[in-house]
């Protein structure tokens, strides 16, 4: 697709891939460096987000998958002329690879050559399940729309707390730079629009904090969470727009799948009915994954999204 519209990124990475568990395991300090849960593709769950993308998002012009090299889904059409797959290393420097830190790939994404100005980020997990348009992601002024959850913690960090948790507080203090007087708003997973300028004012602004950041191989406490980072630290100058948190929660749903099946059916058919527009399944299974579970999972996405895409090689 060509013309106007905003391009799609996405970050994906598949632990199966010969030699990528190995490379885990020589760089890995800790239990939640080994975390399959962030590594695992069992779902394959970017397959069927770009099903949905085609069927409801007619903005999009061209997608980047961005993985380690030479990762790429078995079943992707590399030769769709709007599909582009980037490896870390042509966005990235040498001297901090391998990286299976999201934070610091997160960082980088906006420096892909030829990428739209503003562009949409996914994570594979997250999904459209009904028609979006232009004005799900933009107010007619300009500014972006970002949804959130809540507020961020203030509580001070712990070591036992996970480096996901302590990221967000680490934010807290960066953002108290910008606006001491506000509660800031908590991180919501959905998809998000990026600004490639906004991107780099964000980096310029706290260079330490994102060299450190870059070059932790996994998440480690002392980093911040750039999806997080950039729209809390954008509605706080005022430049982007909070969706109002009712609003946020008709059409934004986060769904930890998990091993209990029961638990996984009622909450999808929930979610299924409540006419939300985005969807984040993300994978709580744990190391040892109860097959029927993840089979009914995998189900129900082929229920809600049977064809394949334009970007699969067919048979």
């Amino acid at each position: 697709m060509s013309g106007k519209g905003f391009d799609v990124v996405y970050m994906w990475v598949d632990d199966l891939w010969p030699g990528y568990a190995d490379a885990i395991g020589r760089y890995a300090q800790s239990a939640h460096d080994r975390n399959p849960n962030r590594t695992r593709d069992n779902l394959e769950t970017l397959k069927f987000s770009l099903r949905s993308l085609e069927l409801y998002a007619p903005w999009r012009r061209n997608v980047y998958i961005v993985t380690c090299r030479p990762q790429c889904p078995a079943w992707l059409d590399r030769s769709h002329p709007s599909l582009r797959i980037v490896h870390h290393d042509e966005i990235m420097p040498a001297d901090i690879l391998p990286t299976f830190n999201s934070f610091a790939i997160q960082s980088y994404l906006h420096e892909i050559p030829g990428l739209s100005r503003r562009f949409v980020a996914f994570d594979d997990d997250m999904l459209l399940t009904r028609p979006t348009s232009l004005d799900d992601f933009v107010e007619r002024d300009g500014r972006i729309y970002y949804d959130f959850h809540g507020h961020l913690p203030r509580r001070a960090l712990r070591r036992a707390a996970s480096p996901w948790n302590a990221a967000l507080a680490n934010n807290v203090v960066l953002l108290d730079e910008v606006d001491p007087a506000k509660r800031h708003p908590g991180y919501l997973h959905a998809p998000k629009m990026l600004d490639v300028d906004d991107c780099a004012e964000l980096l310029h602004r706290w260079p330490a904090v994102f060299e450190r950041t870059r070059r932790s191989r996994f998440r480690a406490h002392d980093n911040v969470a750039f999806d997080a980072l950039l729209p809390q630290y954008l509605v706080a100058r005022g430049r982007a727009v909070a969706v109002a948190r009712a609003a946020s929660k008709r059409r934004v749903a986060y769904l930890g799948l998990e091993n209990v099946e029961l638990w996984n059916r009622f909450w999808l058919w929930r979610i299924g009915m409540s006419g939300i527009k985005f969807l984040t399944l993300n994978d709580n299974f744990g190391p040892n994954p109860n097959q029927l579970a993840v089979r009914n999972a995998r189900r129900t996405l082929e229920t809600l999204f049977p064809a394949p895409s334009a970007y699969e090689i067919r048979p």
